[in-house]
């Protein structure tokens, strides 16, 4: 178990926070990256009950920000949450692409335990619809191993599309067959966007109006409304392009119970990296760095998969999220796909 727990948290609406002109090209920000680390960064104080003064240090997690946003030099702007109470404070920005934001709490959390910080806030922020569909697309090719990967014009979208086919490949899955596991894991996720005030595609979205929530409704778009994107993923098999930003407090277990309001015990972490270039990996059928966290994670907290009544997995494409299910031990390998088929992983599951 951690000696850390939760005491105050706040989440942003995410979307595509910016005005496009089709004509001219000029893009005007309606939520700028600082608005999203302001807003996030005052709800978690507030939510905590606390002044910025009682902060120890502050951690940002963001993705490319330099390239999303031209702002590479990020946390000092988190001073500006309260620029009295937080000036001098040590700040600093953590970088691991998609888990950027969990990198940041979980160096956050070594600080509290460590001793040298008693109080931390940490604020994830992204800010990524400043840039056309091929800006993006370069941003995050240099989250990739470039060398090997991005420089020979493999987009994000190509990188999982190969543990797509590793997965049907290994597990013997007719491109029929993966493209209706895939179908019941987008149509999920948009059914608990449907649920969510803060998502992206909540109610009245385009998957509302489609009537995207269920696997045959995906799979019966035309092809322009579901175009392939890197075979044999789809659109719908590819998470939005997204702005937002959300924002924690964190302090020693022993002093939030002190408090007499409901915390959050951060019970068990387990942080792996894998080798970057999926040409050295050993398979790209599973997520073995994933299946370690998830056994370190696990073992700190003293709990099995089985005790899970929760989950949150990283759903950046349907195939990732199956690979993820099946990495916390939520799904034998080989068999999430058909589980979300089956309709598990809903609320009545």
């Amino acid at each position: 178990m951690s000696k850390v727990s939760i005491i105050g948290a706040h989440n942003t609406a995410f979307g595509s926070f910016v005005k496009k002109d089709k004509e001219t090209r000029e893009v005007t920000d309606l939520k700028s990256i600082y608005e999203l680390i302001n807003e996030a960064g005052r709800g978690a104080l507030a939510d905590a009950g606390i002044e910025a003064a009682q902060v120890d240090g502050i951690w940002v997690g963001s993705c490319s920000p330099s390239l999303f946003a031209n702002q590479e030099h990020l946390a000092p702007n988190a001073l500006e949450v309260d620029p009295m109470g937080l000036r001098f404070k040590p700040a600093t920005r953590c970088e691991d692409a998609c888990a950027s934001s969990s990198v940041a709490l979980y160096n956050a959390l070594y600080a509290v335990e460590s001793g040298r910080c008693q109080t931390a806030l940490v604020i994830g922020v992204e800010k990524m619809n400043l840039l056309d569909t091929k800006g993006v697309t370069h941003a995050l090719a240099c989250s990739s191993h470039w060398a090997s990967e991005g420089a020979m014009g493999m987009t994000f979208p190509g990188l999982f599309a190969e543990y797509a086919k590793g997965y049907r490949d290994h597990y013997k899955y007719s491109d029929a067959k993966l493209a209706e596991m895939l179908a019941a894991v987008a149509a999920l996720c948009y059914r608990n966007g449907l649920d969510n005030p803060l998502a992206h595609f909540g109610k009245g979205s385009p998957a509302d109006r489609l009537g995207l929530s269920s696997a045959a409704a995906i799979l019966g778009l035309p092809e322009d409304k579901n175009p392939m994107i890197a075979a044999p993923l789809r659109l719908h098999d590819c998470s939005l392009v997204s702005d937002g930003a959300a924002g924690l407090v964190i302090t020693r277990t022993d002093l939030a119970r002190k408090r007499g309001k409901p915390v959050v015990e951060i019970a068990g972490i387990g942080q792996t990296t894998e080798r970057m270039a999926i040409n050295v990996r050993p398979n790209m059928w599973e997520l073995m760095a994933g299946k370690e966290a998830a056994r370190l994670a696990f073992a700190e907290a003293g709990i099995i998969a089985a005790d899970i009544d929760v989950a949150e997995v990283h759903d950046c494409f349907t195939i990732n999220q199956i690979l993820c299910t099946e990495a916390l031990g939520l799904s034998a390998d080989g068999k999430a796909g058909e589980d979300y088929l089956a309709g598990r992983f809903t609320r009545d599951d």
